[in-house]
């Protein structure tokens, strides 16, 4: 028995913003508060993830804050003729005195400062417990990255521009997340706005499959499922969630998921032993599960 389109016009509303832009709001102002220690140097600030990316649900609950640091830059020149890296080299010839690792250190000591123990640096970022109306968040300090695909000389130079951040066992993590979102909005127009909503559908049946015991908890996170979306043919989407929802699952398949593309375009969406790509066999599962799910579904 399919999902009826009732209970997947449901799953498809997006959850609360009013209090994830306020706790964005106020730890953007604790952030960029001139008395941090690195409030001297240039950095920005953003929100990514679902809220980011309005692909949010009602169960998400974490509000994901990234804070870039641009007084540095890490690179990558590996694709670049001998000459262009020459030339890179030559323009930039000396490593910076300021580093990620320094700038990680002060965002945890002044997040530390203002916020007290409800401060838990973790792997990856620090986590901020919520308190009142201030919901629980992850800070993820970062570095400029810019990935090279040419420069021969100064002004003739293009790269693709993200992040980087080392987790605290020394793993190297390069992603685009401007890219990503920029994406999605297009994907989304391009779907006459059914793009954004059918994540929300997949996230809740993922959800779903976790509570019933028939899917690993974490197998299939939700930016991973938003890149699987992206790669689905625009003309797939629409008409009714049914519809769209049995032509996803059609169109996967049938491609060649090999080619497909995480959605900031540069990053292959599946494979294994990467940082920044989604296991096979991860997505494999996932995909089953829910066709199963959705063939023996009972409310």
């Amino acid at each position: 028995m399919a999902i009826p389109e009732s209970q997947l016009h449901t799953w498809s509303a997006q959850g609360s913003i009013q209090q994830s832009a306020a706790t964005y709001q106020t730890l953007k102002n604790t952030l960029e508060d001139k008395n941090a220690p690195y409030s001297h140097r240039p950095f920005y600030t953003f929100l990514q993830g679902s809220y980011g990316n309005d692909t949010n649900i009602w169960s998400d609950s974490d509000v994901d804050i990234v804070i870039c640091t641009t007084s540095v830059f890490y690179y990558d020149v590996d694709s670049l003729a001998d000459y262009e890296q020459r030339n890179f080299h030559t323009a930039f010839p000396s490593a910076a005195s300021y580093s990620y690792q320094d700038f990680r250190k002060e965002v945890t000591v002044w997040l530390t400062q203002r916020y007290g123990q409800a401060v838990h640096p973790g792997k990856k970022a620090i986590f901020i417990q919520g308190s009142g109306n201030r919901r629980d968040a992850d800070v993820l300090p970062a570095a400029e990255y810019r990935q090279y695909y040419e420069h021969r000389d100064a002004t003739s130079t293009g790269y693709w521009r993200g992040i980087v951040f080392w987790k605290t066992d020394g793993t190297k993590v390069v992603n685009f997340p401007k890219q990503h979102s920029d994406n999605c909005t297009t994907k989304h127009q391009g779907t006459s706005s059914w793009f954004k909503p059918t994540v929300r559908v997949f996230k809740n049946i993922r959800n779903k499959m976790i509570q019933l015991g028939i899917l690993e908890d974490g197998m299939a996170p939700s930016y991973y499922i938003e890149g699987l979306l992206y790669n689905v043919p625009n003309q797939l989407f629409g008409q009714s969630f049914q519809r769209t929802v049995l032509s996803c699952l059609s169109y996967f398949g049938n491609a060649d998921q090999s080619m497909f593309k995480c959605a900031n375009g540069i990053h292959p969406l599946l494979r294994d032993n990467s940082e920044v790509s989604w296991p096979p066999d991860h997505c494999t599962r996932f995909l089953k599960t829910l066709q199963f799910y959705w063939d023996h579904y009972q409310g």
